[in-house]
């Protein structure tokens, strides 16, 4: 699976779970990353399995896990239980990685239909409780051998949908877990504009926590929907070929998924959508994996011992 590209089903919103499978075969793809609900409407894990694997296609992550910052003990009950969920899933449908957005303040809950307590703005709290929710679900994704991997997302989203915002912040909340149960997502979206990405690209890799890249574009002017500003590759100011090549300087070699919320893209017809992804792929984002993959491959080394 070696850079292999797959559509994250959150690019194409309006089909259903079958049809987003059969439109990808069409596509030529072989790889998958579906979303939760798609799962349930589908009638269950089981039955997802089926349909994904009954088209040739594989899964490369689920989405989405995570929204571990209510402060209340039957808000972080309920939680920890949706996790558990998301993490038989994941494991049903065979993948490993469960993309885990992890919630944001609890003074912004009520903007995505949840509770909380509207004068509770504390960010260090929120980060402490993702902490903690972590930890308590290693173990529970250990025995179904399935990885929590975290997702930082641009600050923008920090009061309603995730308190981590940085790949570094990720990584210190991974940083006590063992690497194939607890690992992070480079979504080019989210994480472009850090000083830090080059270096905490590295470390990941060094850590062996580097479980997934997402690619598509940020889009200016930011839309009504802050959530609907991300746009195709090439279409807004991503540099590409630079995190693609930190991506595989640190060793990533897995599918590559696109994932798009934007109103123009999700509404048209999805081969229109997965034939222009694969374009715009195979120009800005591959190329520049396979090189850096190749002067790896390359490079002479080293006889000395330690």
């Amino acid at each position: 699976m070696s850079f292999d590209l797959s559509l994250n089903t959150g690019t194409t919103p309006k089909l259903s779970l079958q049809e987003a499978v059969d439109a990808v075969a069409a596509a030529g793809l072989r790889h998958i990353g579906p979303w939760r609900h798609l799962l349930e409407q589908a009638g269950g894990a089981e039955k997802a399995a089926q349909i994904i694997s009954g088209a040739g296609l594989t899964a490369t992550t689920l989405c989405r896990g995570g929204f571990l910052t209510p402060a209340d003990a039957e808000g972080r009950s309920a939680a920890l239980e949706s996790n558990r969920a998301a993490i038989r899933e994941a494991a049903t449908i065979g993948t490993r990685e469960l993309i885990m957005v992890v919630g944001g303040l609890p003074s912004a809950a009520h903007l995505l239909g949840g509770t909380g307590d509207r004068a509770d703005r504390s960010v260090v709290d929120a980060r402490a409780r993702v902490a903690d929710g972590i930890a308590e679900l290693v173990p529970y994704a250990a025995e179904h051998d399935v990885r929590l991997v975290l997702e930082p997302l641009h600050p923008m989203y920090a009061a309603d949908r995730a308190v981590l915002s940085t790949l570094g912040e990720a990584l210190e909340i991974a940083a006590p877990h063992p690497a194939e149960t607890v690992g992070v997502v480079v979504d080019t979206f989210h994480v472009w504009w850090d000083p830090q990405l080059q270096q905490q690209i590295a470390r990941a890799g060094r850590e062996g926590r580097l479980a997934s890249y997402q690619v598509c574009d940020f889009n200016l002017p930011i839309a009504d929907d802050a959530l609907k500003s991300r746009g195709m590759m090439g279409d807004g100011h991503v540099d590409f070929p630079t995190i693609s090549r930190w991506v595989a300087d640190a060793g990533y070699t897995g599918p590559v998924e696109v994932e798009i919320f934007n109103r123009e893209i999700n509404d048209q017809d999805a081969a229109v959508t997965l034939e222009t992804m694969k374009e715009r792929y195979a120009e800005l984002v591959k190329p520049f994996l396979r090189a850096a993959s190749a002067d790896a491959s390359s490079a002479p080394t080293s006889s000395a011992t330690v």
